[in-house]
């Protein structure tokens, strides 16, 4: 409810300051994904991608396994800076939380 939006409401502010490209990764399948992106009315820079198989999730180390709750493997709330394929700021989320990924902490970042 706050993290994707706060990226799609910041999108042309960060874009002022640099980035280019916006990406969302979540563990799900395309078609998911592709839904999720449309529930949006605008999503501008965002691009929404799959990690279907938490691949690219499990290389970062920011796997959560909700096993136990039936929902398998997932991904902890994140919002990774890269410059250069050199991750800079790597603000990770504690439980449910969201109080340090969000599109004002990268942009306090840059």
């Amino acid at each position: 409810m706050k993290h994707v939006p706060s990226f799609i409401e910041k999108s042309e502010e960060l874009k002022s300051k640099g980035v280019e490209e916006l990406l969302l990764i979540s563990v799900n399948d395309p078609f998911v994904m592709k839904a999720w992106k449309k529930s949006y009315q605008e999503t501008k820079n965002v691009k929404f991608l799959a990690d279907g198989s938490a691949t690219y999730t499990r290389a970062l180390g920011l796997e959560l396994d909700l096993a136990e709750k039936g929902l398998g493997v997932r991904s902890r709330r994140f919002a990774l800076l890269v410059d250069n394929l050199k991750v800079v700021v790597a603000n990770v989320e504690e439980g449910g939380e969201f109080t340090v990924s969000g599109a004002d902490e990268i942009l306090a970042a840059l």
